[in-house]
């Protein structure tokens, strides 16, 4: 069996200073082609091993969305041996259906990105490959178990779109976005999930709902506060409780998936390649960085 993965989103660094996964037994920094990745952590609870990765930093948010090293990130766990990776986001809600506070396992995302290197693969004609199931449908179908296992509300379904940012979205940009069939809306998840199906990892997100996306809701403006009134102190409860609940969910979905092989689509993303002698298994001679 492959390792595991948890790529941790906004709030990471506070549960990893709460110690909310135990306390690990091996903290490495990695070298790759595209940079170094600092601190994966390596932690043994609920029964499993897995590795952990802080995508803002370890210590805050140190780096905003647009800037993170997302292949370098893939890479490192790649390179750890990872072929599964639970990751979370923290996103605005667009579908006035969905409630902040309550979760949601993504099943299709749109890229709105602008300026994040997207793809390993500049050289070879590498890289065509098929995205009806952008997330491991296998890992989403866990990390749900996970959820109802914490007994808290969710959705099973639902469309991410992914901003650039670092701003967040005029309330234009929302009503075009909804119109698009978008439920979510937040910074994270591209290129990410296409990188790790480059090489062939399963990948699936968690999202906790934070907010009311700009214009769905009235708000008055706040000075110097988080999203600067976007959410409600009642709406900030709500979303500190699902926090909480994390690392629960993502340990008990990878612990419940560990225990059966993959089956899934992701692992022969790149078959076509291979069965016509471009690329051999060795993954690291595919991309020349």
């Amino acid at each position: 069996m492959g390792a595991l993965a948890i790529i941790g989103g906004s709030q990471a660094y506070d549960l990893l200073t709460e110690k909310a996964f135990g306390k690990p037994y091996k903290v490495k920094v990695i070298k790759t082609p595209f940079g170094e990745v600092a601190n994966v952590y390596r932690f043994r609870k609920g029964g499993i091993s897995f590795y952990f990765l802080s995508r803002h930093g370890d210590d805050g948010y140190r780096t905003a969305a647009p800037f993170v090293n997302y292949r370098a990130n893939i890479w490192a766990l790649k390179e750890l041996g990872v072929e599964r990776i639970v990751s979370w986001s923290g996103p605005g809600v667009i579908n006035p259906n969905m409630d902040v506070g309550s979760f949601c396992t993504p099943t299709d995302i749109i890229d709105m990105t602008k300026n994040r290197p997207s793809t390993f693969f500049k050289k070879g004609g590498l890289g065509f490959i098929r995205m009806s199931e952008p997330f491991c449908p296998d890992l989403r179908h866990a990390l749900l178990y996970g959820i109802d296992t914490e007994g808290a509300p969710r959705y099973d379904t639902g469309t991410y779109l992914c901003t650039e940012g670092p701003r967040l979205e005029t309330p234009a940009e929302i009503k075009l976005y909804y119109s698009y069939g978008a439920d979510l809306v937040g910074m994270t998840l591209a290129p990410e999930a296409f990188l790790a199906r480059e090489l062939e990892i399963c990948y699936a997100p968690i999202c906790y709902l934070t907010n009311r996306a700009e214009g769905l809701a009235e708000r008055e403006y706040e000075e110097g506060t988080l999203f600067e009134g976007m959410q409600t102190p009642k709406e900030k409860e709500m979303v500190e409780n699902a926090v909480a609940l994390l690392p629960g969910i993502a340990i008990g979905a990878l612990k419940a998936i560990s225990e059966h092989e993959r089956t899934c689509i992701c692992k022969d993303a790149m078959l076509r390649y291979k069965k016509r002698g471009d690329i051999t298994d060795d993954w690291r001679t595919w991309i020349d960085p």
